[in-house]
């Protein structure tokens, strides 16, 4: 079997050039040592760079091959002589910057040789596409959608009638989003789905009386979306991305959300209707957040929780259900004592 490279290795730079991009400080080493690639600690081969931020890792740390490392101060003194030390406030944010130069097609990868409106592609002729727009095989493109310039619609998506989507964006392929507004470099990875109803039902004994979703999903600029996350429209008003929010897979949000800006959701959250997020939220994985409730700016949820009520700003909460993390720890101690107690007895 063939080994092929989807991220082809950078060329060489000087260990100065790291440090420029990284914004670290060149503690030891030459500044033109040439790096030749990037590892993780343990497998690193020489010429490579590698970050440090985890003690986990520290045998490995002093058994690295690597060339160079970027590392906080606290450990700075664990690299071994022989590895060049960049001293930079936050190792995984350097390295985060550091790839960013040298693998620039892993940021939003898009197919090569892509260019224009494929033959294979199905766009409405009353659909708008500026400069630079591509549209991959199998894609459709409903009646007045408006695409702006640089976006990539990848394979056998489906835009919706008289979405606007704005300026490099990338779709990715399999995605599907009606009754919606994107703002620029929004990112949708594979099979995401935005804009389908919400889910709305007048139950009662004689069946389930559908209710009708009119509102829309409005995507903010810079925001990210994993694969197979599904954000439904508004029910009577606008369900809200905010600008720079990530989202990861398989992320579920309901109709009328709001979410604020720069929000983190981890993969399996699921956001009930109505609920509210505001700026710089994070949800660990596995959570989910009863309708209606309101998480304040900056508050912090551990993964596997269910939210039943608000959240003050700056809360840091976990549990089922959720409460402030030291009464969590404090019930989860005390029913480990009950529970060794009634093992001696």
């Amino acid at each position: 079997m063939s080994d092929p490279v989807f991220f082809a290795a950078p060329e060489t730079v000087s260990l100065q050039a790291i440090a420029d991009w990284a914004e670290a400080e060149i503690l030891s080493g030459d500044p033109d040592l040439k790096i030749s690639g990037v590892g993780p600690v343990e497998d690193a081969v020489p010429g490579s760079l590698v970050f440090f931020d985890n003690t986990l890792y520290l045998d490995k740390l002093a058994e690295t091959r690597a060339a160079a490392c970027l590392v906080g101060r606290k450990h700075k003194d664990k690299v071994p002589d022989s590895v060049a030390v960049l001293l930079c406030r936050e190792p995984y944010r350097s390295w985060a910057l550091v790839l960013a130069q040298l693998f620039p097609t892993a940021m939003v990868p898009r197919a090569e040789n892509a260019i224009g409106v494929s033959d294979r592609a199905v766009v409405d002729p009353t659909a708008v596409l500026e400069e630079g727009v591509v549209v991959e095989a199998g894609a459709v493109i409903g009646a007045g959608a408006e695409i702006g310039a640089g976006t990539a619609v990848r394979a056998n998506c489906v835009i919706g009638e008289r979405v606007r989507i704005g300026r490099d964006c990338v779709v990715g392929a399999n995605a599907s989003v009606q009754h919606a507004l994107l703002g620029n470099q929004v990112y949708l990875h594979p099979g995401v789905c935005i804009g389908q109803d919400g889910f709305g039902y007048a139950m009662g004994p004689g069946g389930h009386l559908k209710v009708p979703q009119i509102g829309r999903v409005v995507i903010q600029d810079n925001v990210e979306i994993g694969a197979n996350t599904t954000v439904d429209r508004g029910a009577n008003r606008d369900t809200v991305i905010g600008e720079g929010t990530k989202i990861d897979n398989q992320v579920q949000i309901g109709h009328n959300v709001v979410v604020g800006r720069h929000c983190v959701i981890v993969s399996q959250v699921g956001l009930s209707g109505s609920c509210t997020l505001e700026d710089y939220v994070a949800i660990g994985g596995q959570t989910g957040v009863r309708g209606h409730v309101t998480i304040g700016m900056g508050a912090q949820i551990a993964g596997v929780s269910i939210v039943n009520d608000d959240v003050p700003a700056g809360g840091r909460y976990g549990g089922t259900p959720a409460k402030p993390v030291k009464q969590w720890f404090r019930e989860l101690a005390a029913i480990r004592k009950l529970a060794e107690r009634g093992s001696e007895k």
